[in-house]
């Protein structure tokens, strides 16, 4: 890339950003200004992508973890040639335009990740290279490189001062993942002044501490960059550090270099005084010079011709490994929904008790053995989960095709990994951990949710029922809590049977999905609906029906444990009482008319029991006095103790049923 079209793009991401920040009177217009000469760099020079194929399997991954400068990454993808017009530039923050106030995936062509919460999309970069060095394992052979491309972020203060960078960061280095480079924008400004007011660490010496490659370069020296740049991709065994010195609001004569370039539109006299000192007319408004559209133009020419090497390449790959291209179908191309059919799910029968967590434990390794794609582990709990992989080996820096990932004690950036190895395409990412560190790792799981990537959550230890380990390890208000995320589907399986079949409904889903299993042993109890199967996917099914003909007095619905809890209480309660196992009350609700009221029919009354807190309830039995739940902390002891001492028993359940 020649040093005038460097400069042509670099001063059109500048107008750009200033004009539409300007125009939406709101924005953050200091990070694309410093980062314009690296974003010309990078997609003029760096990045292997092709605009007119945004989903080219083989393409580098960019990733703008300072999501709040936003407009740095569609400036570029407009010059690029990506399908984001200049109208789309002018309607940045505007309700239903592609340009929104933060990058959102699936909602603008290029755009790899949601980003915004900070330090996110880093970790959700390190998943990416994980996906990466996966599939590269799984499907290069030595004559034929199918999966070889790099990973790139960039990075500000604020995402290094979150704690999920450090936990990805760690684990990014501890695997040596050499395909992951990021820019460090360091500008030492946050929102409230100087980052000397609280930001004074080494982050190059706490790099290197993690074992990465740290380097570094001044913002605008174009060639100290590329200098960096081939470094890093020299060494294949450390993810790399650039740390680039940079000026916020590069260009402002101003407010470059000060906290007031951050988050606010520089306003008319500003923006004209920059164009002016950056050689653009002030009256220009969204100008774009033509130097950057014609280099652009060729450069566009370039990359579709990359593109159709690597399709010669992969067409040569195919033909000489057809077993690994029919796999490549099922893992890349969505093959892996034809395979469901072909699970063999472990066979219980009534009588049978284990937890819900080794039910899951056997399902997972079903599921494992039929689908290629699923990978995953635990926050260091993988015995306590059930979630290793013994056939399918470990994922390390020296057996890069293994299945099961050692997150280690990383809960927050384990999910968010998680959402980047999905995002990357080919995995169908698990995690794992206890129900009650949901809490640490939420604000991933609800970008899973967000971005509708397909992550599988197993959530162990889910009640009271924990009992010795005490209140700090008894989740209360998670599973309630985990349902308040929009799109998140949240399944709590009663016994073995509807755990394997909640595994099956995971992976049929398109977003993420959160299993609440128990520690504690439960009975497989005979299901009254031939077709449970079926309807548990709609939410609800019958498991007992009372004697006789006619309506029940009572219906009970109850989740995971407490559908035996309510077996046990129908019986001591002496009343005609239905039992329905609601695996997924938002599922339910969602359901038609007919098949809510065939469960629970008008002017029956309904009570319904759940070891977590009772909110959320009200809208299937008319009222919380008719909840069996827990609006308290728990106790420390035995699991039985627990539940008599708190009064969630089938005796207490019996009670209410006979008083409604």
């Amino acid at each position: 890339m020649d040093t005038a079209a460097l400069e042509a793009v670099a001063r059109s991401v500048r107008t750009l950003t200033m004009d539409a920040v300007e125009a939406a009177k709101s924005g953050h217009p200091g990070m694309p200004l410093g980062m314009a000469e690296l974003g010309a760099l990078l997609y003029g020079e760096v990045l292997n992508h092709n605009p007119r194929d945004p989903q080219w399997e083989n393409r580098d991954r960019f990733v703008l973890s300072a999501g709040h400068g936003s407009m740095f990454l569609y400036s570029l993808l407009h010059l690029a040639g990506y399908d984001l017009s200049l109208d789309d530039i002018k309607a940045f923050r505007q309700l239903d335009s592609k340009t929104p106030g933060h990058p959102e995936y699936g909602h603008t062509p290029g755009v790899e990740t949601t980003t915004g919460p900070l330090g996110q999309g880093f970790a959700n970069a390190v998943g990416m290279a994980v996906a990466e060095e996966m599939l590269a394992a799984r499907f290069n052979t030595p004559h034929h490189r199918v999966v070889d491309h790099y990973t790139y972020v960039i990075a500000g203060d604020g995402c290094l001062m979150e704690g999920i960078s450090s936990e990805a960061s760690s684990l990014a280095g501890h695997l040596g993942l050499g395909k992951l480079v990021v820019f460090y924008d360091s500008n030492n400004i946050s929102i409230e002044g100087s980052t000397d007011l609280a930001f004074t660490e080494d982050v190059a010496a706490r790099y290197r501490a993690y074992g990465w490659q740290v380097l570094s370069s001044d913002a605008y020296d174009i060639e100290g960059i590329r200098a960096a740049l081939a470094e890093a991709r020299e060494d294949s065994t450390r993810p790399a550090l650039i740390i680039l010195d940079s000026v916020i609001g590069k260009g402002s004569p101003g407010k470059a270099g000060s906290a007031d370039a951050h988050g606010a539109p520089f306003g008319d006299q500003e923006i004209a005084a920059t164009k002016e000192a950056i050689g653009v007319d002030p009256q220009e408004l969204f100008y774009v010079d033509p130097r950057a559209r014609e280099f652009f133009a060729r450069r566009g020419d370039e990359l579709a011709r990359t593109q159709e090497e690597w399709e010669k390449t992969f067409q040569d790959w195919a033909t000489a490994n057809p077993g690994l291209h029919a796999q490549w179908k099922e893992m890349l191309q969505g093959g892996y929904r034809e395979l469901l059919k072909d699970i063999a799910l472990p066979r219980y029968t009534p009588g049978d008790t284990l937890a819900t967590r080794q039910a899951s434990g056997a399902a997972l390794k079903a599921v494992a053995a039929v689908l290629p794609n699923l990978v995953g582990g635990s926050a260091d709990l993988a015995p306590s989960n059930n979630t290793a992989l013994p056939d399918h080996g470990d994922f390390t820096r020296d057996t890069p095709a293994g299945r099961t990932v050692h997150f280690g004690v990383r809960e927050l950036a384990m999910a968010a990994i998680a959402n980047g190895m999905a995002l990357h395409g080919g995995l169908r990412p698990f995690v794992a951990t206890f129900m009650v560190f949901s809490d640490y790792l939420r604000p991933a799981a609800r970008l899973s949710a967000l971005m509708k990537a397909p992550v599988t959550y197993v959530l162990t230890h889910d009640s009271i029922f924990v009992g010795e380990d005490g209140p700090t390890h008894q989740p209360i208000e998670h599973v309630e809590a985990l349902r308040t995320i929009p799109g998140m589907v949240v399944l709590r399986p009663a016994d073995a049977e509807e755990t394997g079949e909640a595994w099956l409904m995971a992976m049929e889903q398109d977003g993420p999905t959160a299993l609440a299993l128990t520690r504690q042993g439960l009975p497989v109890f005979p299901k009254a609906d031939p077709a449970w199967r079926e309807s548990l996917r709609r939410g609800a099914y019958l498991v007992q029906e009372p004697a006789g003909e006619g309506l029940p007095e009572v219906v009970v619905v109850a989740t995971g444990s407490e559908v035996s809890l309510a077996l046990n209480a129908a019986e001591l309660s002496g009343r005609a009482v239905r039992v329905v196992s609601m695996i997924s009350r938002e599922r339910f609700e969602a359901q038609d008319e007919a098949f809510r009221r065939a469960l629970l029919p008008q002017g029956v009354p309904v009570v319904a029991a759940e070891a977590g807190v009772t909110s959320g309830w009200a809208s299937i039995t008319g009222s919380r006095d008719r909840v069996l739940g827990l609006d308290r902390f728990g106790l420390s002891g035995p699991a039985a103790q627990v539940a008599s001492a708190m009064g969630f028993t089938a005796e207490a359940l019996a009670d209410l049923i006979k008083s409604v």
